[in-house]
């Protein structure tokens, strides 16, 4: 099974981290509105980062490690792999 660790913002650039087996699934959730908590009262469903794993392990470890992280190394995370912080929801489907 392959786990996916993601990173969600918004227009004003709130981050959101999360981790699924679903990716596709969870985005649907995001855009949607159905996903519960945080990431839906700030409006946050546009994916700009996705790391894969097959150890859910592994997952939940590098969410944590990111979500631990100060702001700015998050932006340079994202910002490394996707310098205009696009939606890459579209190549999903």
């Amino acid at each position: 099974m392959t786990y996916y660790v993601y990173i969600l913002t918004n227009e004003y650039k709130k981050l959101y981290t999360g981790v699924t087996n679903n990716i596709v699934r969870r985005m649907a959730e995001h855009k949607s509105g159905l996903a519960k908590g945080w990431a839906v009262k700030y409006k946050l469903d546009k994916l700009v980062y996705v790391e894969e794993t097959g150890d859910i392990r592994e997952a939940i470890t590098r969410e944590k490690q990111i979500k631990g992280w100060l702001r700015e190394k998050k932006n340079a995370l994202v910002s490394s792999a996707n310098p205009e912080w696009r939606d890459l929801t579209g190549d999903l489907w």
